[in-house]
């Protein structure tokens, strides 16, 4: 670890102290990179640290660096966090958490638990590389079948999943592309897709663009974002929305630029109202495909599976309730709302995968991001009317589902706490 300026003043920590700082300083960085919200890194961190002797201790995570002090009035050890950056596989995310509850615990020395958070990050994928790219396939049969597709829509999905599976698989052994793999990504799909449907082979239909590009739609972190505002969180709230953003910029460039290459007609003819020609039922299969999908391609941890499912199907329930009684804006609410306490009721199975683990699969069914796409393609077109209509239904989506997500939590603690199985709060709310 650098030196920080009270070391360079003569006033260094002890090596207990320096092995505690770096433990601290992985565990935070490794939460950051699975997608926790910084505001409950840091209450975890601070447990970790009262665990281990220093109950008084200071914290403060950002996205690009933790700040730690063992003791008020002390010097602080600032640490970028590049040395685990990226993001987490749902497996490596489980398996950190059960490193984070035996450190509450101060069950394991401090350069142990940091050798172990190296180990979790260089873990390989349970599932080999033809299994991960069919997972993606599968995951974007699913996602098609949620958005009411066509039969030709999932033929063409599932075979998007296999390409984008590939492409993704390939690109994430160079880091440097993957700011430019949203746009290349999509500019093939959607330039493919247009290709076909030009003379007649293919429907020209959003959807079967939209669901092989699920596992790029910032979904979660548009969400987060607004959950770490409410918390006052505001510089990891705002960089996090920004960067959301931007990759829904880049995937909308993406499709606007194959649109312009192609020349097909304007974006509002290849963007028409939901007709679900398979079944009523195909909505709720997909709920089922999208959560084997996932645990094939992001390596879901043994026996989470059925979990996963419930999860996903509290979400999908709520939501299809809340679209049935009060509309499409406030749908994702319920369906947030619903899943909350589910997913934490489900964390303390003793076969129950973490509360995130089950948390992001679900937000891929509420992800405003695929609203957000058509609207973003559309103002890039020039039909600003559509784009505004869409751009705030994607806004009004994410409110609501961050709001369903911070009022399920008091919700699970209400009914936990009157069953007897909590007595002080296991987790804090990101209120």
């Amino acid at each position: 670890m650098r030196e920080t300026g009270a070391e360079r003043a003569g006033v260094r920590p002890s090596g207990e102290e320096r092995a505690l700082l770096r433990f601290l300083l992985f565990i935070g960085s490794g939460l950051t990179a699975a997608g926790e919200a910084v505001n409950e890194v840091q209450d975890h961190l601070l447990e970790v640290a009262a665990a281990y002797g220093a109950p008084h201790a200071r914290v403060a995570v950002l996205p690009t660096y933790v700040e730690i002090s063992l003791e008020p009035g002390r010097a602080a050890t600032l640490e970028p966090t590049r040395t685990l950056r990226g993001v987490l596989r749902l497996d490596q995310t489980a398996e950190l958490f059960q490193l984070l509850r035996e450190a509450k615990r101060g069950e394991l020395p401090p350069e142990d638990g940091s050798r172990r958070v190296l180990e979790i990050i260089e873990m390989r994928p349970r599932f080999g590389r033809l299994l991960t790219i069919f997972g993606h396939s599968v995951l974007t049969v699913g996602i098609c079948l949620v958005l009411q597709p066509t039969w030709g829509d999932l033929v063409l999905a599932g075979l998007f999943g296999l390409l984008v599976g590939a492409l993704k698989l390939i690109g994430g052994r160079w880091p440097s592309l993957q700011l430019i793999m949203p746009v290349a990504v999509s500019f093939i799909v959607a330039s493919t897709t247009f290709l076909l449907a030009a003379p007649g082979w293919a429907d020209a239909d959003l959807r079967a663009m939209i669901a092989p590009l699920v596992t790029f739609l910032p979904g979660a972190a548009l969400t987060m974002s607004v959950v770490e505002l409410s918390a006052g969180e505001m510089i990891t709230g705002a960089s996090r929305l920004v960067s959301g953003t931007l990759q829904l910029l880049l995937l909308a460039f993406g499709i606007t630029a194959a649109l312009q290459v192609v020349k097909l007609p304007a974006a509002d003819v290849l963007i028409d109202s939901p007709q679900n020609l398979i079944g009523w039922w195909a909505p709720w299969l997909g709920v089922l495909v999208v959560g084997v999908g996932t645990y094939l391609y992001h390596s879901a941890p043994h026996s989470s599976l059925p979990w996963l499912l419930v999860v996903l199907a509290a979400a999908w329930i709520g939501q299809f309730i809340g679209s049935q009684w009060f509309g499409g804006y406030l749908s994702g609410f319920f369906g947030a709302l619903a899943m909350t306490p589910v997913a934490y009721f489900v964390e303390r199975r003793p076969s129950g995968p973490p509360a995130l683990v089950s948390f992001l699969p679900a937000f891929w069914l509420l992800v405003p991001g695929a609203l957000g796409l058509i609207g973003v393609t559309e103002y890039l077109d020039q039909d600003s009317i559509s784009a505004s209509r869409d751009l705030f239904g994607t806004v009004w989506s994410m409110i609501a589902i961050a709001l369903g997500v911070l009022c399920g939590y008091p919700l699970y603690r209400s009914l936990a706490r009157s069953l007897g199985w909590i007595r002080l709060p296991l987790f804090r709310s990101p209120t």
